[in-house]
């Protein structure tokens, strides 16, 4: 785990000491409530690191942690049936948790883990001329 230090707050953009070992374009939690971040440029072991909330109430010296890990989106079924934020949070689900304004930190998963899908296996012209079988069960269900 790569974690350091705030050491400069400038609006959005905070620049945190002790980072030797991020990556450019880490997603970072910065400060007490998680506040998610991205790596936009690396010097020696300072990373600085672009907020993408509201950094009031941030200090030098509130701790900084890296995710190890890019931005990254999260494809699956439901992913059209829903409306995001610009981070890939559901805005229906965050308005659930905390009524109509975004509290800072949230989290919350992009697609409904406990919902089943349907799933038929449709085989292909080019599956089926490459002799691949076609045996597959039917009304599987997909999470």
């Amino acid at each position: 785990m790569i974690a350091g230090s705030i050491s400069k707050i400038t609006g959005p953009v905070v620049v945190a000491a002790g980072m030797t070992g991020a990556k450019m374009y880490d997603v970072v939690r910065v400060g007490s409530q998680g506040l998610m971040g991205e790596v936009i440029r690396l010097e020696g072991d300072r990373a600085t690191i672009q907020v993408y909330e509201d950094t009031s109430g941030l200090m030098v010296g509130d701790h900084v942690e890296s995710t190890d890990a890019p931005l990254t989106v999260e494809l699956g079924p439901g992913l059209l049936s829903s409306i995001y934020d610009g981070v890939q949070r559901p805005l229906p689900v965050i308005a659930e948790q905390s009524g109509d304004f975004i509290e800072r930190g949230t989290v919350a998963s992009a697609l409904d883990r406990t919902k089943l899908w349907p799933f038929v296996a449709v085989a292909t012209a080019a599956w089926l001329h490459l002799g691949c079988p076609t045996d597959w069960p039917t009304g599987a269900r997909w999470r």
